[in-house]
């Protein structure tokens, strides 16, 4: 059952990867991010009070503050780089994260993979190295381009909070984690906007509203609920649940075919193919 809410979990995320770009694309990313945490604040926190479950003492405020500022600081990395990069070329990248997150459990948790999962994150390494060549035909530089180091670092903040995840389920109900961090997310971001972006907002991007802007907060709520379900289980190997979650890119694929009209998509498809058949081990092994 944690597999099956692993997939559903990455299929909405890769929704909400796509209506992040349509969102960030020539437009400002701090006050899309602010206005993202306001959203997702307002629609859960009420799930929070209405279930009655709420942190027990200061000690579990300041796990929950934590997690926020972990996954804020992913959120402004990933934010950036996708305004800059084809959604093709950040999203397989973003997908590489499970290979931290299965050193971090290895190391940390004590899992254990079994072959086919190990097929499967071998596969998944490979695309990411033929996917930095593909990013070299559109004039992008793996080693020199700042908007990659963005999306590495995005990656690499975002396993730590994937592999930090596994250890909050232990203590704090799933309502609580996701319910809380959002609302610190939101005052450290009103925080951001009014004192570093509002003052200069005039010398940089200016700031479009758009529609898709609110669907960001709806997408990644969905997405987050069903992550944290599956991690959950007692059985459930946060190695695989966020390997599994990052298939998501199939649909920031399609989308960047359809909708955005990027190029190289026949070398990116055989990168996101080797990804795929990853993904496809993962599951043959966690049967």
């Amino acid at each position: 059952m944690w597999l099956a809410l692993a997939f559903l979990s990455a299929a909405l995320l890769g929704v909400y990867d796509v209506v992040k770009k349509v969102s960030l694309s020539k437009n400002a990313v701090i006050p899309v991010l602010f206005l993202n945490t306001l959203f997702s604040s307002l629609i859960f926190l009420p799930v929070v009070f209405i279930s009655g479950s709420h942190p027990a003492d200061f000690h579990i405020h300041l796990l929950l503050a934590l997690k926020a500022v972990i996954v804020l600081s992913s959120w402004l990395f990933a934010y950036f780089a996708l305004k800059h990069l084809p959604i093709t070329i950040a999203s397989p990248i973003k997908a590489t994260q499970p290979i931290l997150v299965l050193l971090g459990a290895l190391l940390i948790f004590q899992e254990r993979l079994n072959l086919y999962q190990w097929i499967g994150v071998l596969f998944s390494i490979s695309s990411f190295f033929l996917l930095s060549k593909t990013g070299k035909k559109e004039g992008i530089n793996f080693r020199h381009n700042k908007w990659i180091f963005f999306i590495v670092m995005a990656t690499i903040t975002g396993a730590i909070s994937g592999l930090y995840d596994r250890y909050l389920l232990r203590i704090i109900d799933p309502i609580v984690v996701q319910g809380y961090y959002c609302f610190y997310q939101f005052a450290m971001m009103g925080i951001l906007t009014l004192f570093l972006w509002y003052p200069q907002r005039k010398k940089s991007t200016p700031f479009q509203w758009r529609w898709s802007i609110p669907l960001i907060s709806i997408f990644l709520i969905m997405a987050d609920f069903f992550y944290f379900k599956s991690l959950a289980y007692d059985d459930a190997l946060i190695s695989v649940v966020s390997m599994v979650r990052r298939s998501g890119v199939i649909v920031s694929f399609i989308a960047g075919w359809l909708f955005f009209g990027e190029k190289n998509l026949k070398n990116k498809a055989i990168d996101l193919l080797l990804l795929l058949i990853g993904m496809y081990f993962l599951y043959l092994g966690s049967r």
